[in-house]
């Protein structure tokens, strides 16, 4: 758990990242064009809004699913928020297993390589083609589909109001 009480990981790559992209919006308005690019995965896991902690059945595999999908959820949301000429939002999984410090602890291998990751993420924010591109997921370069959930209004919303409700202290 993190210090204001959220599960670790949903923390870190969820809230802290809605938090900073919502404070930092009125930024990306005044020097548009601009891109929000969300450093997602490929590894999603539906979201348990009776239990968003996992307090019951703890997995923390599950938990980094789960923290990624909200990425994406809410990255598909705020994109529809914006103006794509001013301000795009896209998320990708930029590679697997990537030889980091945490990967080759927790795996103890690599799979892809560092170059392939920064590669595929610098292609979302600077390649001139994805100019006004918005809304989408990609698997390191290329269009992929995200978890279904992430595209169901319902989830989209319920996801927006408990990020929003968590963060609310942050702002």
């Amino acid at each position: 758990m993190s210090a204001d009480g959220h599960e670790l990981r949903f923390a870190v790559n969820h809230l802290a990242p809605f938090a900073l992209t919502q404070r930092l919006l009125p930024l990306l308005d005044r020097g548009a064009p601009a891109r929000i690019v969300n450093v997602a995965s490929i590894g999603q896991s539906p979201i348990d809004f009776a239990d968003p902690s996992l307090e019951h059945g703890y997995c923390g595999m599950r938990a980094y699913g789960q923290s990624k999908l909200a990425m994406i959820t809410t990255g598909f949301v705020l994109a529809r928020q914006l103006d794509p000429h001013l301000i795009t939002v896209n998320s990708l999984h930029p590679a697997t297993y990537m030889p980091t410090k945490m990967v080759l602890q927790s795996v103890g291998h690599s799979i892809d390589s560092l170059e392939t990751g920064v590669a595929a993420t610098l292609r979302l924010i600077l390649d001139p083609e994805l100019d006004g591109v918005t809304g989408e997921f990609y698997d390191r370069t290329r269009a992929a589909q995200a978890h279904r959930d992430a595209y169901d209004p319902g989830i989209q919303q319920r996801l927006w109001d408990l990020s929003t409700r968590l963060t609310e202290q942050i702002r």
